[in-house]
């Protein structure tokens, strides 16, 4: 039981004693009791030296002052019809004042459900494994993305093996999960075609967001010069006039990354073919991660791994550290070579290896539509999404 002890002094807040216990000060009130005692109509009940305490509650009457700290558990219980003394607002909690029943989730698929629906959801078998382990993926795609915006760019020093849909795809996997806005921009000065991957909803292009900078202020301004696709990815083209996109300059991407940071969380760049052209080095300078997509041939590979080389040797050790290959196993060749020994030489270089999948849907070349997409190009996606959020949590510039 917790200690009485009766003083001839104005009550003081009392903190607990290192062994659990707490002072009681009340005056006129005998240190022999050791029963519930009533003051100035509040019902005092000392707390057991091994509760939890919570915050001090004070009752001041015109004779007599009360200062305690009792566990939560007294504020915690339920009361029948009217109190016979005034009752302080400590008691009016959530347990009281609330039916609070645990929320069922019903499980997905199959059996699980079928039980669950017999049932009359009384019996809830769970998730399966694979379903709990789909959820936890997603989870890690979704979680919050404190301070300025993340900037990831997708690149390759060869065309043709899939960096343009490789950007489409991990857009669409972080858009459809994620709560904030998510933007894919076509910075390749060679006639990008991302914005053909995605139901074309504007005719603008990053072009006219460089003319008309001055003039956007707020989402719904840039939101005109976007494509939005059903999960949510938005999409600024490229110039279909490649003299037009040859003159998209560092100085431009520089402007349309400033606007896009305000209005997005994470900010894809889909790159040209190369690492030397003008806009590279703005993207290298504002990136907290990098993608670099890489076909399942001899040749593609040697130039992925070339392309870490450069980074390594030009500033960017520590970027290629944290960034992601996505190996692309549908390019031509790729059944003809050991994509083991490939995947090995580049985790030990980058922090995670992805295969993507050949896919039907994705052959044809035409709008990417996430539900007609196969099982395992979306959960190859996934995976790349949640790796690539991993990457860029604690990345700020």
């Amino acid at each position: 039981m917790a200690e009485i002890t009766k003083k001839n002094v104005p009550a003081e807040p009392v903190e607990p004693a290192s062994d659990g216990s707490v002072d009681v000060v009340v005056d006129s009130i005998s240190a022999e009791q050791s029963a519930p005692e009533t003051v100035d109509g509040v019902t005092v009940e000392l707390a057991d030296e091994t509760a939890n305490t919570a915050d001090a509650v004070e009752t001041t009457g015109t004779e007599s002052s009360l200062t305690f700290r009792a566990d939560s558990g007294m504020y915690s219980r339920r009361h029948e019809g009217v109190s016979s003394t005034p009752e302080p607002s400590a008691l009016l909690t959530d347990e009281r004042l609330l039916d609070i029943k645990d929320k069922r989730v019903a499980p997905e698929g199959g059996i699980r459900r079928a039980v669950w629906n017999a049932s009359f959801h009384t019996i809830n078998l769970g998730d399966s494994a694979k379903v709990r382990a789909r959820k936890a993926l997603e989870a890690r795609i979704g979680v919050p993305l404190p301070g300025s915006a993340r900037f990831v760019p997708v690149l390759t020093r060869k065309g043709g093996v899939g960096k343009t849909t490789t950007t489409t795809l991990l857009g669409m996997a972080l858009a459809r999960m994620r709560e904030d806005r998510v933007v894919a921009i076509d910075a390749n000065p060679d006639r990008g075609t991302l914005a053909e991957r995605v139901p074309r909803a504007t005719r603008y292009t990053i072009r006219d967001v460089v003319n008309k900078a001055p003039s956007i202020s707020s989402f719904t301004d840039f939101s005109e010069f976007v494509s939005r696709d059903s999960t949510r990815l938005d999409v600024l083209a490229s110039d279909s006039d490649p003299a037009l996109s040859e003159a998209f300059d560092e100085f431009d991407y520089n402007i349309v990354a400033d606007i896009t940071s305000r209005y997005y969380s994470i900010v894809l760049t889909d790159c040209g073919t190369g690492i030397v052209h003008s806009v590279m080095r703005p993207t290298l300078q504002r990136a907290n991660s990098l993608v670099i997509v890489s076909g399942g041939s001899i040749d593609e590979a040697r130039l992925a791994s070339e392309t870490l080389t450069w980074l390594e040797t030009n500033g960017y050790a520590e970027l290629v550290k944290n960034s992601v290959v996505a190996l692309n196993t549908a390019t031509q060749g790729t059944v003809l070579v050991k994509l083991d020994e490939i995947e090995n030489h580049f985790r030990s270089r980058v922090r995670e290896v992805v295969r993507i999948p050949y896919d039907d849907h994705i052959a044809a070349g035409s709008v990417i539509t996430w539900e007609k997409l196969s099982k395992l190009t979306r959960e190859s996606v996934t995976l790349l999404a949640a790796l690539v959020v991993e990457g860029i949590q604690t990345s700020t510039k």
